[in-house]
């Protein structure tokens, strides 16, 4: 190791993908697998999330190296089919306040869905939904 601390942000993203991989409930809300990526498959057939936007923020206090987060997910459903993404994206919402992950180098001192809003989109008909969660890490 060559004593690098990984970013908070990737760190939270990680942790994220590990909490949400291993929910057999939100596999089966995808459809039989929990899929996440950073851009959109060629070719996949929803349910499916992409990590958005991000942001983090120093929020140091004290001499303690703090960083806010908001991290914002979002579920791609067919056409038609909101409910699906909606769905999805609660359960994810719900996994990430009942158990704080273990991150990689840093110390997950909150986690809370912030808000889910729904929406189309206006090309494909694809139903969206979109979670935006808020945290707050430490760094030693």
């Amino acid at each position: 190791m060559s004593g690098i601390v990984e970013s908070p942000l990737l760190a939270l993203r990680a942790a994220l993908l590990a909490l949400f991989a291993g929910d057999a409930e939100l596999a089966r809300l995808m459809g039989g697998a929990v899929r996440i990526h950073d851009e959109p498959p060629r070719g996949a057939v929803p349910v499916y999330a992409l990590f958005a936007a991000a942001e983090i923020r120093d929020d140091s206090v004290d001499g303690a190296r703090r960083h806010r987060h908001s991290h914002a997910l979002t579920v791609i459903a067919r056409p038609g089919s909101t409910r699906t993404a909606l769905d999805a994206a609660a359960r994810m919402a719900a996994l990430a306040e009942a158990g704080a992950p273990a991150l990689a180098g840093h110390t997950l001192v909150s986690l809370r869905a912030e808000s889910v809003s729904a929406g189309r989109d206006e090309r494909s008909g694809e139903g969206r939904a979109v979670l935006t969660l808020q945290a707050v890490t430490e760094t030693p």
